[in-house]
């Protein structure tokens, strides 16, 4: 997998790639998150219940299947992640960890003389900018003024005076009484978020409908030209409607205007075949990987640059984690060590 992020441009100057299992904070923010956590949080998730219904030969009845959802939150805020990059199938997600952090912050937040301390914190920034933050916060508290709430954040966050303390003191303030711990954070998804399996249902490993990055050629032409269609084309002969076949997806994706128009005049009219209709398709995506699979050839030369690269990223997060975790346990009262 590693391979496969560099392959496609991942630069690790800039990203830290590293080994989720090891950076043990992660499963020590998922158990104490746990802890707060409510029970029909996690159950009403979609893909819970989803892969649940089409997973029924696996055993699924086990807290590690549920409480996933619960290890994604924590490996988002474990980094204090304000953006977060998923497909539209898994927004569901990071709203749970936006309520999450808020129910954590909620509880733990608090502190003797909060407010003063934010005040006193408001009046730092200098008066300019301690009059626009009041009119800010009165605005998103009175009137749901999400641009407001946003203005604010991006001021404290410039101000070079204050502390890290004061900074989320003022963060906490602008939302209600509590200090932000944990930030919730957004999901940040692309112009095209959501993309069918090569049957029609999610994209997933578990349905095994994907299309690997470092797959050969005619493994990928052979998935593409078996793919599902539409239902009313059983015959030639047929017409069809695009918007109701998986391929026109892959189309929106990797054709130009010229060739949707003839995939949605030849469909409809029965001008087209649908193997006709695939073909733009095989040749869109063998022509997106294969410079993917050259760059991973070199990786897949040299494992020691890929093991050196996930070494130095591991000590990276672990250290951004375990900030994250010293301040946790000290707001719960757990500093033992």
């Amino acid at each position: 997998m590693v391979i496969d992020w560099l392959a496609v441009g991942i630069n690790p100057g800039e990203a830290t790639l590293f080994i989720q299992s090891k950076v043990p904070e992660h499963a020590e923010l998922h158990l104490l998150l746990s802890m707060s956590t409510p029970l029909s949080w996690l159950e009403r998730i979609p893909t819970y219940k989803d892969q649940q219904e089409k997973l029924k030969e696996k055993d699924l009845s086990t807290y590690g299947f549920l409480g996933y959802p619960l290890l994604q939150s924590a490996d988002i805020l474990v980094y204090k992640a304000s953006k977060v990059p998923v497909g539209e199938d898994q927004v569901a997600h990071v709203e749970l960890t936006r309520e999450i952090a808020r129910r954590f912050n909620h509880f733990y937040g608090r502190e003797p003389d909060f407010e003063k301390k934010a005040k006193d914190a408001t009046r730092k920034m200098g008066k300019r900018n301690a009059k626009l933050y009041k009119q800010l916060r009165k605005s998103y508290q009175e009137q749901g003024n999400d641009e407001a709430l946003s203005t604010a954040q991006a001021l404290v966050e410039a101000q070079q005076n204050i502390s890290l303390g004061d900074k989320k003191r003022l963060l906490g303030y602008l939302e209600g009484e509590t200090k932000t711990i944990l930030p919730e954070p957004e999901a940040l998804l692309t112009p095209t978020a959501k993309m069918p399996g090569l049957d029609g249902q999610k994209m997933s490993k578990s349905y095994n409908n994907t299309i690997a990055l470092r797959e050969e050629p005619s493994s990928v032409e052979k998935k593409i030209r078996t793919m599902r269609t539409d239902p009313a084309r059983v015959r030639r002969t047929d017409p069809g409607d695009p918007e109701k076949c998986p391929v026109w997806q892959f189309h929106q994706i990797y054709s130009n205007e010229e060739i949707k128009n003839w995939v949605q005049n030849g469909c409809r009219s029965a001008g087209i075949g649908c193997i006709e209709c695939k073909q733009p398709i095989i040749e869109g995506v063998l022509a997106e990987l294969a410079p993917i699979q050259e760059r991973a050839k070199r990786y897949i030369e040299e494992p020691e640059s890929v093991q050196a690269i996930i070494a130095e990223g591991c000590e990276e997060a672990r250290a951004a984690a375990s900030e994250t975790l010293e301040e946790v346990r000290q707001v719960m009262g757990l500093m033992y060590r």
